[in-house]
């Protein structure tokens, strides 16, 4: 078959499924209305560069989980997956091995908590009397120790690539990320807002390149995660919670730029003359432009408009959603709780994101590979690393707990893999010791949404080094974010040429819930 063939093929079984889209899954997604659809465009004019069309959601799935009346019972409605880039040690937070050598142990010791026979790192104190609220599984693996390919593995929940290059670019033939898979499967609210939230920003590697692994794949862009960027660098190897916790990740070599102060999110916040009560008649106004009259009539005849730009009209207009984002400006008590830092203001945003409705919300804490402790590592996890983590996360679970969101929400925390057992030095890089990759074990952080608190899944052995028992991998990870947010087993999503693909490649893990 020819290109040319092979196009005409494709638009012609886009055009009937743009046809049948009313008759199949259109009444998930309401029909906008002609000032939503001037709203719409007006998000275009002002910068948000949205203008994929949204694509059709699985009619595959729905009439599957519709025919068969099955579904997985999940509680859940949204989840929160914070990934932890460059890798926790599982040995220095949440799987001690206080009886290994000197050479595997490390300098911290465990503490007891409020769940009899578990011990986490004596510098999480505030999780360990929290314990009843989540459960850990100390037997999370995979094959690789490349930080790329982990993140790949751990954001898709694949441990498998069908085409992988290692050079830090997205592809249309990656895998689709967990979230693209969430916010296509789990039927939307009705509020117009983003099914899949990434904050505080995108993982870019220090040399430049977009870590692959999080965005929408084989699905198409118009799955990506709607990114929230809050986040200002500048030189690439600052680490840690700035402005409290920051610290440079080479030692010994001097930092290009100050540490980062600002969190904000630039990408949706308004132009002053546009803020509060003028926004609406400067939406009004916009819709009088030529340029945009004709498209914009067009899409109010009958097509549905692009649910990127719904959703930034939405989270730009939305009072509520403008407090969620506003987190630095929130309360002197919320801010004691959570921590006035990038961790704190990322999950406090996160908590907001739950509260407004967003189904799936990844937070990556700390920017790209903030948690590589090759060298230093024990005086980074003691000052700079656990402490906010312990602080935020432990606001987040109180707040779910306290709102009752807590059963309607999962979280999933981890990173990209675990670190070695065997304690190194980089003499040309540290002046302190640390460990080095580590993809065949590694702990994952589990609360909410089903999850029983105060339980331990799986173990590792002596040297925390491999599983022990009941080894999980990373698609038996989503497979228990899949079915806490009742996603049925039949469920597939689809490709750009509307080729159906299972959701589930694993069980999901037993015990857990």
């Amino acid at each position: 078959m020819s290109r040319r063939d092979r196009k005409q093929q494709v638009d012609s079984v886009r055009a009937d499924s743009n046809r049948s889209r009313s008759n199949t899954v259109g009444s998930a997604h309401a029909r906008l209305t002609r000032r939503t659809a001037v709203q719409a465009g007006a998000a275009g004019i002002l910068g948000l560069g949205m203008n994929h069309l949204e694509a059709l959601r699985s009619a595959h799935a729905a009439s599957s989980s519709e025919a068969s009346g099955k579904s997985s019972g999940g509680t859940a409605k949204s989840c929160i997956y914070i990934f932890l880039s460059g890798g926790l040690a599982q040995q220095d937070s949440f799987d001690l091995k206080p009886n290994a050598p000197d050479s595997i142990r490390g300098e911290f010791s465990p503490i007891l908590t409020n769940t009899p026979g578990i011990e986490i790192c004596e510098h999480l104190p505030m999780l360990a009397q929290r314990s009843d609220k989540w459960a850990l599984v100390r037997s999370l693996t995979h094959p690789t120790n490349g930080h790329t390919l982990g993140h790949y593995y751990m954001l898709t929940g694949h441990s498998t690539a069908p085409i992988f290059k290692g050079d830090r670019k997205p592809r249309p033939t990656d895998w689709p990320s967990i979230s693209s898979i969430v916010g296509d499967s789990v039927a939307p609210r009705g509020n117009n807002l983003p099914p899949a939230v990434m904050l505080p920003e995108k993982l870019v590697h220090w040399s430049g390149g977009t870590i692959p692994g999080a965005y929408g794949g084989m699905m198409g862009h118009q799955r990506d995660p709607f990114i929230i960027g809050a986040t200002q660098y500048g030189d690439p190897f600052w680490r840690g919670a700035y402005p409290e916790y920051t610290f440079h990740q080479l030692p010994k070599k001097n930092p290009t730029s100050d540490s980062p102060t600002v969190f904000q999110a630039p990408n949706l916040k308004l132009p002053v003359e546009l803020a509060g009560h003028r926004f609406d008649k400067r939406l009004d106004l916009l819709g009088t432009i030529d340029v945009q009259r004709s498209a914009l009539e067009k899409s109010a005849e009958g097509e549905l408009y692009d649910q990127h730009r719904q959703s930034a009209v939405s989270l730009l207009a939305s009072q509520e959603i403008r407090r969620a984002i506003d987190v630095t400006k929130a309360d002197d008590r919320t801010q004691e709780r959570y921590g006035r830092n990038s961790f704190g203001w990322s999950l406090l945003m996160a908590y907001r994101m739950v509260e407004a409705g967003v189904p799936m919300i990844q937070v990556n804490l700390g920017n790209n590979e903030a948690w590589d402790t090759h060298g230093d590592a024990f005086w980074r996890l003691r000052e700079k690393l656990l402490p906010p983590t312990d602080r935020a996360l432990s606001a987040l679970l109180d707040d779910l707990s306290a709102s009752g969101l807590l059963d309607e929400t999962m979280i999933v925390m981890g990173g990209e893999f675990g670190r070695t057992p065997k304690i190194s030095l980089l003499a040309d890089s540290y002046k302190g010791p640390g460990r080095d990759h580590w993809g065949s074990v590694q702990t994952l952080f589990f609360a909410g949404g089903g999850v029983r608190g105060g339980t331990v899944v799986g173990s590792s052995d002596k040297q925390a080094g491999y599983p022990a028992s009941d080894p999980q991998k990373p698609e038996n990870m989503a497979a228990t974010i899949y079915n806490a947010l009742g996603i049925p087993r039949e469920a597939v999503w689809q490709d750009e040429l509307e080729r159906p693909y299972h959701i589930y490649h694993g069980e999901p893990i037993r015990g857990l819930m």
